[in-house]
């Protein structure tokens, strides 16, 4: 390269070597206008259409996405709703179930309480039944014992049981009637 320094040096030149020929200048222009036309006329409109889908793409793509939100916000709010209806519906379930509850103790307690009363009635009954048998059965006996005891203390033999069972009805009745007295 310094040669070549040299030898423009030497010719006398003084022409800078960084500016070019004119006939550079204008075969390049005219070969820069062709691109720049072909790039107007050609690539700028593919890619300006290009850009537009992009653009309408990406909208729409924003819009479906703002479409989904809202249904999901939709849905969300829904969603607690139900979960409140849910939620409202458990506590009256629940609510029915201690009143239903309530209810059966109540209605058990009842029924114990009459069961109790009907089983006491029955047992008073059959008490009042075995006392009544208790009786007459003793007031044989006794009346028995009380003959064989006045034959033995008369000496002889009492064998005319009406006039002896209504003497030991009579003595039954005075005992009675003393026991009640002393009451």
């Amino acid at each position: 390269m310094n040669n070549a320094v040299f030898i423009a040096a030497a010719e006398g030149a003084t022409k800078n070597p960084l500016i070019p020929e004119i006939y550079d200048i204008v075969w390049s222009g005219v070969v820069f206008a062709i691109i720049l036309v072909a790039f107007w006329k050609l690539f700028l409109p593919k890619l300006q259409k290009m850009l537009d889908e992009r653009a309408a793409a990406i909208e729409g793509n924003i819009a479906k996405a703002d479409e989904a939100q809202a249904k999901a916000e939709a849905a969300l709010q829904e969603y607690t709703a139900q979960l409140a209806g849910a939620r409202a519906e458990a506590g009256e379930i629940r609510d029915a179930a201690r009143a239903d509850a309530t209810k059966i103790v109540a209605k058990a307690k009842d029924d114990a309480t009459v069961e109790a009363a009907r089983i006491a009635q029955n047992a008073q009954t059959q008490i009042e039944a075995e006392r009544q048998s208790a009786v007459v059965t003793l007031r044989k006996e006794v009346g028995s014992l009380a003959i064989d005891l006045a034959s033995g203390v008369v000496g002889e033999q009492l064998s005319d049981d009406a006039k002896a069972s209504a003497m030991v009805d009579r003595f039954l009745a005075d005992l009675e009637a003393s026991e009640k007295a002393a009451k």
